[in-house]
């Protein structure tokens, strides 16, 4: 007999954790770069129009769903859908995607644990020298920070929803938040900080074109978790008094003020360690910026707070993205655990216990394709380039999967499920969204446009990715 399901003890408790699933690696660093590329404040501004005229909608439809069915996302379009077949396959898809996604944002998240301990060990003059990374990453090390990563993670799931993921969720995301400030408010005082300021906030309307569109549209959509199969999942433990609307709107609210906040550390930081640097020339890889580019200008930092103040500084930043990293694979390896709690019975644990066996296996597999072993860092030639084991999994399942995912989504709940049904469900818990200008917006724009930007963006991206040939 299947057990009850489990519920988040607060509208609270949700927000904070689905917020947790948004904030990521991206948020923290992604983001600002892309803004200061792409137009500062222009950017900053189709961005925010994408989060909320686009994105939003979409959160709405996949908390609707889940909430509805009480399902995982399998047994979600299984049940709403009647059984259908042809519907079983969008379930599958998201049940799959963030079960590859959390097995390379391990090995990323290991990465970014052994930089925050050896910052705390007094090492960032190394953690600031360009070989340091490549040896860091093929050491023995990183398979024991994988197992401490996969411990803390696989510990919060155990302890369930309520006490676990939302506990989690109610101690980290406001620990998040305070240290972010604190940073911001220390680097703002810093000299030439301004400049980073103007250039992040500036509009220079004269950058935006349909790539930066479309990288705007991407980074919003990744940014909130859509496609995952994670809302779903967590609208299945809602409770029926809680409102969608307006809890789609907090997290979508949370995550971009995150993603801006950050916006505000890392550019004044850059142009305090180089006030002449051209902001096209960073770095477009979060990986890149954090593990190459970040750990140089903390080291600069000495010059004016002290080689321990430096050190304190990069431990701080690091044990933010952590936070951030946590949070994020907490709510991504959900999925499939909720998955096998619903589609074969199992208890928590012993689900918790058959995912971790199996993704320790791949997030191995993606550690040693950097030169460890040959075999996984030659994988696959792709578009005439040799892609690691780490760039496929990367490449299939983050960059092209989820706009994909999206997509059937939308087509999903307006064309099979029905407009109608829909209403119903966001109307629970919030009877006055009736009527109202925002519901019919969501209505028309998931069964139109949106979809067709989501399925471009799905066909751009395959045909960039594994083909070599954008149409933007």
């Amino acid at each position: 007999m299947a057990a009850a399901r489990e519920h988040f003890g607060s509208r609270l408790g949700f927000i904070l954790a689905a917020a947790g699933s948004a904030v990521g690696i991206g948020n923290l660093v992604a983001f600002p770069v892309a803004a200061t590329k792409s137009g500062g404040g222009a950017f900053l501004l189709v961005y925010a129009l994408f989060v909320f005229f686009i994105c939003l909608p979409v959160m709405m439809a996949e908390l609707a769903l889940g909430r509805k069915s009480d399902k995982d996302p399998v047994g979600a379009y299984r049940q709403v859908s009647g059984g259908s077949r042809f519907w079983s396959l969008p379930g599958w898809l998201a049940l799959v995607t963030p079960f590859m996604i959390a097995v390379f944002y391990l090995v990323v998240t290991v990465w970014i644990l052994g930089y925050l301990v050896e910052a705390l060990r007094g090492n960032l003059d190394q953690l600031a020298t360009g070989a340091y990374f490549g040896q860091f990453i093929n050491s023995p090390m990183v398979f024991v920070y994988l197992i401490v990563v996969m411990l803390g993670i696989n510990g919060i799931l155990t302890l369930g929803v309520k006490d676990g993921i939302e506990r989690a969720a109610k101690t980290l995301m406001p620990m998040l938040f305070v240290m972010l400030l604190a940073l911001v408010i220390f680097v703002l005082t810093r000299e030439n900080a301004m400049l980073g300021v103007k250039y992040y906030l500036i509009p220079d309307f004269s950058k935006i074109n349909p790539e930066v569109i479309s990288k705007a549209m991407a980074q919003a959509f990744f940014s909130l978790s859509l496609g995952m199969g994670i809302m779903i999942t967590y609208g299945s433990y809602m409770k029926k008094q809680d409102s969608i609307p307006s809890s789609s709107r907090a997290v979508a609210i949370t995550d971009t003020l995150v993603a801006f906040t950050a916006g505000l550390l890392i550019l004044p930081s850059i142009f305090h360690f180089n006030p002449q640097i051209n902001p096209a020339e960073l770095s477009d890889s979060s990986a890149g910026m954090i593990f190459l580019f970040l750990p140089k200008i903390f080291y600069a930092l000495q010059s004016s707070i002290g080689y321990f103040g430096a050190s304190a500084f990069a431990a701080v930043f690091f044990f933010l993205v952590l936070v951030a990293a946590l949070t994020s694979l907490v709510s991504i390896i959900e999925v499939p655990v909720a998955t096998l709690r619903d589609e074969r019975n199992m208890d928590r644990k012993k689900a918790i216990y058959t995912i971790a066996a199996v993704q320790l296996v791949l997030a191995i597999c993606c550690a040693v394709s950097f030169g460890l072993v040959q075999w996984f860092t030659e994988f696959a030639t792709i578009a005439g380039e040799n892609k690691s084991f780490f760039d496929l999994v990367e490449m299939i399942f983050y960059d092209t999967i989820l706009p994909l995912n999206g997509l059937l989504v939308c087509l999903f709940v307006i064309y099979k499920w029905k407009r109608a049904n829909f209403d119903r469900e966001l109307q629970e818990g919030d009877s006055g969204f009736a009527g109202t200008f925002s519901q019919k917006y969501v209505n028309f724009s998931l069964g139109t446009f949106i979809p067709l930007i989501l399925l471009l963006i799905f066909i751009n991206t395959l045909a960039l990715k594994f083909f070599g040939h954008s149409f933007i």
